[in-house]
C-alpha cells in the first residue's frame, strides 16, 4: 500500500511494518498526530495487523491517548492498572521468575463477549538479549486450510474461558511478581461463545478465531469430540510462514489488531527484569 504520510517497511510477507514519517523521519507519538498522518497509521493497521514504532517516549497518559485514537479503552480483568491510569496495566517479569505473563499462544481476553479491537504495548524496560514477541496471521491460517474444513468450521462456535491455562498464563506470574492481581478467583466465570470463524468489521476478511490458551470446545461437543480437531487448528495457525517477530527495544511500542492476530511474549530471558505497559481498545462481539 502507498501512503503520503508515513513510511512502512513490512517485517515479513504475512504480516507486520515498522513505522516512521516520511524518508524515515521519526513519528513523535506522544504529541497529537495531524488526521492525514493517523488516517495512513488506521490504514496500515488494517492491511499488516501490527504496527511497530521505535524511539518513542510515552508516559502512561500518552500512551492512553494515542491507543484512544481507535476506539474506547478497555480494562483488563485480572490485573490491577497503574494507580491514577486506569486503562494502562504494567506487565513486568521479575528477574527472579520463571513464567512470563500470556506466555503462550493466544488472542486477548476471547472468553469476554466483546473481545479486544487490539492492545498497544509498550517497552520500558527490556533484557539485554531475548523477550520477543511472536505475532500469526490469523487470516492467512484461514485461507490457507482446504475448502472442506473451512465448510466444516464456518458453521461452528467455541466455548473459550478465562480458567484455561489460568495458572500459567496469569495466576502464576502475578503471584510471583510486581504485578497487582485481582479478581483471580473469579476467572471461571469469564467464558464467552464465539464463532470459530469471524469476520473482520473493516477488511471483511475471514480469520481463525480459535486459540489454545482459552478455547476448550467447540459448542455442543465435549471437549474430548473436540479436541483432535482444534489441537490440528492451534498448531496450524501458528505455522511459521504465518508469523513475524518483534524484538523490542526501550521506547518500542507495538499495535495489534486482537481480530485477526495471535501474539506469543517468549519466555527465553530468565535472570532479566522486563518492564512494559499495556493499553486494551474495546471492540465488537465477533461475527
Amino acid at each position: 500500500m502507498t501512503c503520503r504520510h508515513i513510511e512502512i517497511r513490512p517485517l515479513t510477507p504475512a504480516l507486520g511494518a515498522e513505522i516512521s514519517g516520511p524518508e524515515g523521519r521519526q513519528l513523535d507519538l506522544s504529541q497529537p498526530l495531524d488526521a492525514a498522518v493517523f488516517a495512513d497509521i488506521e490504514r496500515a493497521f488494517h492491511e499488516y495487523a501490527v504496527l511497530v514504532f521505535r524511539d518513542q517516549r510515552l508516559d502512561p497518559a500518552a500512551l492512553a491517548a494515542f491507543a484512544g485514537r481507535f476506539g474506547p479503552l478497555g480494562r483488563y480483568p485480572f490485573a490491577a492498572p497503574l494507580p491514577g491510569h486506569p486503562h494502562v496495566v504494567p506487565i513486568i517479569k521479575e528477574a527472579h521468575q520463571t513464567t512470563n505473563f500470556g506466555g503462550m499462544w493466544h488472542s486477548d481476553t476471547a472468553y469476554l463477549e466483546r473481545p479486544p479491537l487490539g492492545s498497544a504495548l509498550y517497552a520500558l524496560e527490556v533484557p539485554p538479549l531475548g523477550g520477543d514477541t511472536l505475532f500469526a496471521n490469523m487470516v492467512l491460517a484461514y485461507e490457507s486450510l482446504s475448502s472442506g474444513m473451512q465448510a466444516l468450521l464456518d458453521g461452528l462456535k467455541a466455548i473459550n474461558s478465562a480458567a484455561k491455562n489460568g495458572g500459567t498464563v496469569r495466576a502464576a506470574p502475578l503471584a510471583e511478581g510486581t504485578m497487582v492481581g485481582r479478581d483471580l478467583d473469579k476467572m471461571a466465570t469469564h467464558e464467552a461463545v464465539h464463532p470459530v470463524v469471524r469476520t473482520h468489521p473493516v477488511t471483511g476478511r475471514k480469520a481463525l478465531y480459535v486459540n489454545r490458551a482459552h478455547t476448550v470446545r467447540f459448542e455442543a461437543m465435549s471437549e474430548a469430540e473436540s479436541a483432535p480437531i482444534l489441537e490440528f487448528l492451534f498448531a496450524h495457525a501458528v505455522r511459521e510462514e504465518f508469523t513475524c517477530r518483534v524484538r523490542w527495544a526501550p521506547g518500542t511500542l507495538a499495535l495489534w489488531d486482537n481480530r485477526c492476530t495471535q501474539h506469543y511474549p517468549l519466555n527465553d530471558y530468565h535472570g532479566h527484569r522486563r518492564v512494559m505497559h499495556r493499553v486494551t481498545i474495546e471492540g465488537e462481539r465477533p461475527v
